[in-house]
Formats: structure tokens, sequence, C-alpha cells
């Protein structure tokens, strides 16, 4: 257990997410080489040093026709703090996926949790396939809130109790709750990316409707303006094309 003073371990609260791009290998110049490789050979590597915007035609075709292949030979590494539940729905995503989280047997974790914003829509309508999220009143936020924040107390409070007791970490972390902030390594490629960010986030693009938990899809906003940037003509392409990975 660390010698954290007691009164830096109250809880704390937040709305948000945080995403940081770590590191990447990742430019509209890979899917170009990497496709122009069955025709070009060696050659293609001249596409390295060319402007990728000459042949934004072909990651138009490619990504229309859904030759996938192409968009795989790149990397990006994002540092992601967020909720554990939403790391739960993340890491269904394992195709073309890394991941490395904090682990609560290994280290005291910090006592800082997920409370809603006051735009976060807190009422569902409608049956499942075919629902809608609408915001919710001042007195249902308040109860959310109040709620939370003493459910959260409590239970951190019972998990410094137990490693006071010398209880080991791994067994007292069972009493911490999925709104405990979490913080993890996720490293993908732009398809992966694309097929993620199809299922995680909702866009009037979209050929195929999504429903996503709010908390994910701030996220996936988060990592696809870093992708944007990277990699402006096929982000461009994958709008244009109805947001489907290839």
């Amino acid at each position: 257990m660390t010698d954290t003073p007691a009164d830096d371990l109250k809880p704390s609260f937040r709305g948000d997410v945080t995403v940081e791009l770590i590191k990447h290998t990742a430019s509209d110049a890979d899917v170009l080489f990497a496709a122009r490789v069955s025709t070009a050979g060696e050659q293609s590597l001249e596409e390295l040093q060319k402007d990728p915007e000459r042949s934004k035609g072909l990651i138009n075709y490619l990504m229309r026709d859904r030759h996938g292949s192409p968009f795989e030979h790149n990397s990006m590494t994002f540092f992601i703090s967020a909720p554990i539940f939403v790391f739960r729905e993340f890491m269904r995503h394992r195709v073309g996926w890394s991941y490395n989280e904090e682990s609560g047997r290994y280290r005291e974790l910090e006592p800082v949790f997920y409370v809603p914003g006051e735009d976060r829509k807190l009422v569902q309508q409608g049956r499942p396939g075919k629902y809608e999220f609408v915001q919710g009143t001042p007195e249902q936020y308040k109860t959310v809130t109040a709620a939370m924040e003493e459910s959260y107390r409590q239970s951190y409070a019972a998990y410094q109790e137990m490693l006071a007791a010398g209880v080991a970490r791994e067994v007292a972390r069972a009493t911490l709750p999925v709104g405990l902030f979490s913080s993890m390594y996720a490293t993908c490629n732009a398809r992966s990316l694309m097929h993620f960010l199809g299922l995680r986030t909702q866009h009037e693009l979209a050929k195929i409707p999504s429903f996503p938990q709010r908390e994910i899809e701030m996220v996936g906003e988060k990592m696809e303006a870093e992708w944007a940037r990277l990699m402006p003509l096929t982000h461009a392409a994958y709008n244009a094309n109805g947001r489907v990975a290839p």
C-alpha cells in the first residue's frame, strides 16, 4: 500500500474522458504503398515520397469497394483515461487492437469517479433497437449526482479500510464500482479504428445506424479527431462511403 496522505485520497468526480495520441506511424501514404505493391512491387515504395493528394481517388476506391488490408499498415497508440465500464465495452473490439490497462492488483487505485455532466441525456425512451435518450430533469440530474457520489464515497472508504487492515489489493478492489476511472494504452490501425467508430459513434453520414453508450462515444470522438488529422484523405473517404469499415 502507498503512503499517500489521507487528505489526498478524498474521492473526486469528473464527467469527461482523456484521450491522448502517444505515438503513431500513420499517414495516407501508408495506404497507397500497401495498395500499389500488388501491381508495382518494390516500386510501390515511391509512394512514400509523393503527395498522397494525387492518389486520393485510389483511397476512395479502396474504401468504396472494401479492399481493407491496405488500411492496416499503420499504427496509432492512445492513452485513455475513462470509467471502467467504458473499458469493458472497449475490449469487445479484439481484432487489430492491443491493450494494456492499469492493475488494481499491483497498485492502490485512486479515487476518481465518473458522474455524468449536465449535458448527458439521462432518460431512455422506446424499446431496445428502437429507442432514444432524452434530457433528464434538474431533479433527476440532482438525484443521479447525489446517489453516485454517496455510493462512491462509501465504496472507497470500504476499500481503504480493507487496505489499512492489511488485506491484499486484489481482494480489496472488489468493493469498487465500474464508475471508477482507469487508464490504459490502446494501439490500433486505421482499419480497426474505423470498425470501432462505426459501432461506437453516431454520425449523420453513417449508412448503418449505431446506438453507442455516450461515454464510449466521447472516447471515440476524441480518437477520431486525432486520426482525421493524421490521415485526412482516408478519413474523408470513410465519411464519403457511409462510415463503413472496409
